[in-house]
């Protein structure tokens, strides 16, 4: 009798517990209940990479609420962002159902864009997301530290910049022999210091999964030289994770040199349409340039591309560059302001993924046929690589 009350009390509570239980879910749900955008502003997902990769999804806000709704193979990381503004929130997109909630302020930046806080938003809903927050932390920590710096040595830094923009040597010379232009650099190199020994913490802890590549590309914009024996620590599943994999791909580049880069399309600033295979037309050489209106290497390089071009383009040499500026008028300021006369696109097509772009200046030199002849050529090894060529 007892034993059967109990079954009959145990069935119950099984079916209680069905009534209260959150829905088997087949793929993500994200929701956001986000107070203080407008209506009618996009939303989106951006992969976490190294590369200039395109948003994994979009999606519009109405009543202050938006929803993403797919399924996933794996969980991946990506940047929830509002289009055409700054700032991003990390997170974790897993099959389950997921809610980000807050407040947020739009602010009006120096260049006249809108900044978000979007950091500040709650992500409930998902584990893997609270992993993610919780190793983050250590780049959290060091962007304090970062900031401490630049907060006791305002007054130098000042003086620095002034110097540069003056583009006074004797100045700048005379500031870093200072006892403040000593104390800074001392500062610097402990910082990096302690950034290099934290983040290879944090991902030697998590070498067995994908979570230690993962913290590679989360904690940098590019991985350096001096990170290969990182990845090698790597256990084989994290080496052959996904995130493994786009580690492995950055550190140790298959060899593009004398190989055929892929043809891509592009629109220029009246909407037309052209392919690079008809960009090539008619020409000896062509240098691919991406570039970006932010990029100060990048412009840096502008006058040495003029002086290239007006050289050469007489003898079949052209220039294609390909902005990676997600604002479409800071990719046009920039041009008015530069006075680039050879073919300038925005890239919209995901030209910069394609061809595996990991910053910026990145150039491609290639032949009428489409091969590579250089890789990231500048200044004076790209003015004799020409010569070369053009004998």
């Amino acid at each position: 009798m007892k034993m059967k009350n109990f079954s009959c009390m145990a069935i119950m509570g099984l079916m209680a517990m069905a009534c209260t239980s959150q829905p088997v879910v087949d793929g993500y749900v994200l929701k956001g209940h986000i107070e203080g955008l407008p209506d009618g502003t996009h939303v989106q997902l951006v992969p976490v990479s190294h590369d200039s990769e395109l948003p994994f999804a979009d999606t519009t806000v109405v009543n202050g609420q938006f929803v993403f709704t797919g399924k996933m193979e794996e969980p991946r990381a990506f940047h929830l962002l509002v289009k055409d503004a700054y700032g991003s929130r990390n997170l974790m997109l897993e099959n389950t159902q997921m809610e980000v909630t807050g407040k947020l302020v739009a602010k009006k930046e120096a260049d006249g864009g809108v900044s978000y806080n979007l950091s500040s938003l709650s992500v409930k809903g998902s584990p893997l997301s609270a992993r993610y927050d919780s190793l983050l932390s250590a780049r959290t920590y060091m962007d304090s530290l970062y900031a401490l710096n630049a907060r006791k040595f305002a007054a130098f830094d000042s003086l620095m910049q002034v110097a540069y923009v003056a583009k006074d040597q004797a100045k700048i010379q005379a500031l870093r022999q200072s006892e403040d232009g000593k104390a800074r650099a001392a500062a610097d190199k402990a910082f990096f210091g302690t950034v290099d020994s934290l983040y290879r913490q944090v991902v030697m802890t998590n070498k067995d999964s994908f979570w230690g590549p993962l913290m590679m590309i989360s904690f940098t914009s590019y991985l350096s030289e001096d990170m290969k024996p990182w990845y090698e620590a790597l256990s084989p599943t994290a080496q052959q994770s996904y995130y493994g994999q786009k580690v492995k791909e950055e550190l140790y580049p298959a060899g593009k040199e004398g190989t055929v880069v892929p043809d891509f399309k592009v629109k220029d600033k009246t909407g037309k349409e052209v392919s690079l295979s008809e960009l090539r037309q008619g020409k000896k050489y062509v240098l691919i340039d991406f570039w970006a209106s932010w990029c100060n290497p990048c412009r840096k390089e502008i006058p040495n591309l003029k002086k290239l071009y007006a050289q050469y383009s007489g003898k079949g040499f052209e220039i294609v560059s390909i902005s990676i500026d997600q604002k479409k008028a800071d990719w046009e300021k920039a041009l008015k302001e530069e006075g680039l006369t050879w073919p300038n696109f925005l890239d919209e097509t995901g030209v910069a993924a394609l061809y595996k772009v990991k910053f910026v200046p990145t150039m491609y030199l290639i032949t009428a046929d489409g091969v590579m002849v250089g890789e990231n050529l500048r200044g004076e090894a790209l003015a004799t690589k020409l010569k070369e060529l053009f004998q």
